[in-house]
């Protein structure tokens, strides 16, 4: 898998306008960031990174008051995650519920559950505000026997986390084929031998029969919007779909899309300016 990392430096440093490239960057597929006051490091897969896409949402950017310059390279997957993968992450803990670590650390966690990772990647660790969000919500929920559908599944933890809490059968899938055998591997080092996971995007859904009782989704927002119709099509009537990936202001825009898809808003909520919904199916 290789990656472009875009390096931006703000000048001034704003808080506010950082804010607003990450989720411009975000809707054009940037997958994770790196803050190093003046400097945002952003990463995006090659095949989807556009150039002049990036400079045409500079050329427009709406603080005009800061000044963005950026420079882009290749990175290989190696590079990149070479010290993400030698120092691993620091334990995520969710009350005395949920410890997740990554396989060289050992926290001797007093929690329930306890999830253990390949640290190969910093997204979908439970460190990132969206990740953490819905394992705090799956945490709140009875899961026993229930059919679960985990899209866009990184690596592999919210589903992992279903099978914990007791469902029955967990399909995951992620248009990265590193992301899949990434999945599989934290699967095998959790012991959870009731998740598949398959390689594709939401047309692997098209033909499928099967329905379920809760689907999860943490991917952007356009992503979501134009997936949102495969997921209400394979959820249950009173199944729950919960999303995050987007930030507080794109909430309206996907409540909408849900009410036209007979969804309606249960719950939402939100950390450091991202935000989770869980919609329920009438």
């Amino acid at each position: 898998m290789k990656y472009v990392e875009v390096i931006f430096q703000l000048n001034p440093w704003n808080e506010a306008a950082s804010d607003i490239l990450a989720a411009l960057c975000g809707d054009m597929g940037f997958e994770t960031f790196v803050t190093e006051e003046p400097l945002i490091k952003g990463y995006i897969q090659k095949s989807c990174f556009e150039e002049q896409q990036l400079r045409d949402t500079l050329d427009y950017f709406p603080m005009p008051e800061v000044t963005i310059t950026y420079s882009a390279a290749d990175a290989e997957d190696k590079d990149w995650n070479e010290e993400w993968e030698k120092n691993g992450f620091e334990p995520i803990i969710i009350g005395s519920e949920l410890t997740v670590q990554g396989i060289g650390h050992n926290c001797n966690p007093n929690t329930r559950y306890e999830i253990q990772l390949d640290p190969k990647m910093a997204f979908g660790t439970g460190s990132h505000e969206t990740t953490y969000m819905i394992l705090e919500q799956l945490l709140t929920m009875d899961l026993s026997g229930k059919q679960v559908l985990d899209a866009g599944c990184g690596t592999g933890v919210l589903g992992i986390m279903t099978a914990l809490k007791g469902a029955e059968k967990v399909m995951a899938y992620d248009i990265d084929e590193w992301s899949v055998n990434n999945t599989r591997t934290n699967c095998m080092l959790n012991h959870v031998e009731n998740i598949t996971v398959h390689e594709g995007d939401a047309s692997v859904l098209q033909n499928l029969k099967e329905q379920f009782d809760l689907v999860l989704a943490n991917i952007n927002r356009n992503i979501l919007v134009a997936d949102m119709p495969h997921f209400a099509r394979v959820l249950k009537s009173g199944g729950q779909l919960i999303l995050s990936g987007f930030y507080m202001e794109d909430i309206d825009q996907l409540i909408q899309t849900a009410e036209k898809l007979d969804m309606r808003q249960e719950l939402q909520k939100d950390r450091n300016g991202w935000a989770c919904l869980v919609l329920s199916k009438k």
